[in-house]
């Protein structure tokens, strides 16, 4: 067989190869760092078999898909560190993140000296250099396994694959973790870690579900590089807007009140009447007609629009569907209200395009981990455009909604900060979304048409559409590294038969 590598050579055997082995054929040096490898594209653990011929890249911590197999090993070891210092807390998930990885137990809250402790166990584990094996066992069998071993959430994610699924563990010493990898040869590969934080967290990220126990860290290849990341995490802490926005008192929060309600201070209200006024102009300016719409709907509205079977977990429900003959949401967006707008008198298709305008109060349901000052809330109000148009229309209007997200970016000085994102649908997981592939093909393949005339540099991204249409998502990242989505344009083509 004949592997292609990275940098255009060939390697060829006569017999199946590891990925491993490979990279210790190709420099001993290289298979000391390597974390993992990608065949066809593919990441892949480095125990995988090779065995026809295929294009090969060794990954290490340097690469981005490299480095989050290193983290996703590190968690492991945290796995293991905690079950040693306290046997009774139940596993439940650690996977790799941006900043580093994370791991959820069923345990009562974590201390920063407890955090301590957990650290220096995970040292000893390090230490003993552990290699780290891959085994799978048939569903069944992997779940009397995790039945034996008192994992109550393995057992339960195990539950929910197919039931002719082959199940994949990884073990390292005593400790065995459920796990699909990919992960380092040994735990001796990790050389700097620290545990930053910990917090509360539903299991499945569902309010109704247990509270579990989430420590959160990262690592890294080099301890320069974790000290330079921690030095700059303490840099950022200085400039989080949820610290100066306090101190500047434009907002605060109340436990009595809620996560993600914030109270806007004099100031803070300042600033934001001073945004609307001018957003709701420029808006005008660009023909856009205002509307106001409900805080609120009967449950048919968003079952007509298909929000009740896809985005249901994200609503604030008023009522019980088997008790209540009316049951109310919150609207977690005006989109269908809007149309209703449209529909009340009949229209020609003269009178198109239609560009509606509100600047909506908004609730969503948001997972108390996911919430941090007034980035992620569960009560917000933001500038919501809705336009209708014909199919010939759609590469004008497009074009001016983009040119309106510009301009508020380039007024507010973030025209510089900010990267593009074709968010698609995930082909492996229909059941998240309306329509058919081809639907989301030609959806998706209008989209990119028209970035591409535009001339935007955007990355695609899999699983980041909305369930009814693909949408461009204008991303910038906060004093910590991680993205956000600051504006949002997407495209509806089911909603004419909706």
């Amino acid at each position: 067989m004949i592997i292609t590598l990275k940098d255009g050579s060939k390697k060829e055997y006569e017999d199946s190869k590891s990925v491993y082995d490979i990279a210790m054929d190709i420099s001993e040096g290289l298979a000391r760092m390597a974390c993992a490898g990608e065949v066809n594209g593919e990441v892949v653990d480095l125990r995988t078999v090779v065995d026809q011929d295929c294009e090969l890249s060794i990954l290490t911590a340097n690469d981005e898909k490299g480095l989050a197999a290193l983290r996703h090993t590190t968690s492991h070891v945290l796995a293991e560190a905690v079950k040693r210092l306290y046997p009774d807390a139940k596993l439940a998930i650690g996977p790799s993140i941006d900043t580093g990885f994370y791991y959820d137990f069923d345990h009562e809250p974590f201390s920063r000296e407890d955090l301590d402790n957990i650290e220096k166990e995970m040292k000893k584990i390090i230490k003993e250099g552990a290699r780290l094996e891959k085994f799978t066992l048939p569903r069944e069998e992997a779940i009397q396994f995790m039945e034996e071993k008192g994992e109550p959430y393995k057992v339960e994610l195990i539950q929910d694959l197919p039931e002719n699924s082959t199940i994949s563990f990884y073990r390292q010493g005593d400790f065995t973790d459920l796990c699909a990898g990919p992960h380092l040869m040994s735990t001796k590969s990790i050389k700097a870690f620290k545990l930053t934080s910990s917090s509360g967290a539903y299991w499945r990220g569902n309010e109704k579900n247990k509270m579990l126990a989430r420590i959160y860290g990262t690592a890294f290849a080099k301890k320069d590089e974790l000290n330079a990341y921690l030095l700059q995490m303490e840099e950022a802490k200085k400039r989080d807007h949820n610290k100066l926005g306090r101190e500047m008192e434009l907002f605060t929060t109340v436990d009595v009140i809620g996560q993600g309600l914030p109270l806007l201070m004099p100031k803070g209200v300042t600033i934001i009447q001073t945004l609307q006024r001018w957003i709701e102009d420029e808006e005008e300016k660009r023909g856009y007609v205002r509307t106001k719409t409900p805080l609120m709907a009967k449950s048919d509205l968003y079952k007509i629009s298909g929000h009740w079977d896809h985005y249901k977990e994200g609503m604030f429900v008023l009522g019980d569907e088997d008790k209540d003959d009316e049951v109310f949401a919150l609207r977690p967006m005006t989109c269908p209200f809007q149309y209703y707008v449209y529909k009340a008198s009949q229209k020609s298709y003269r009178d198109l395009p239609l560009r509606y305008g509100e600047t909506s109060t908004l609730f969503r349901n948001e997972e108390s981990g996911e919430m941090h000052g007034l980035t992620r809330v569960r009560q917000f109000t933001i500038s919501e455009g809705h336009l209708i148009m014909t199919p010939e229309q759609i590469h004008e209007e497009f074009k001016g909604c983009v040119n309106l997200a510009l301009y508020c970016l380039k007024t507010l000085g973030l025209e510089n900060d900010v990267t593009y994102r074709l968010s698609k649908w995930d082909p492996n997981n229909t059941e998240k979304y309306i329509g058919d592939a081809a639907y989301w093909e030609e959806s998706q393949g209008v989209m990119r048409e028209m970035l591409s005339e535009l001339g935007l540099p955007f990355v695609e991204a899999d699983g980041e559409a909305a369930f009814y249409g693909p949408k461009l998502d204008i991303q910038a990242k906060n004093v910590y590294g991680k993205e956000d989505t600051m504006i949002t344009i997407q495209l509806d083509f089911a909603l004419a038969e909706q």
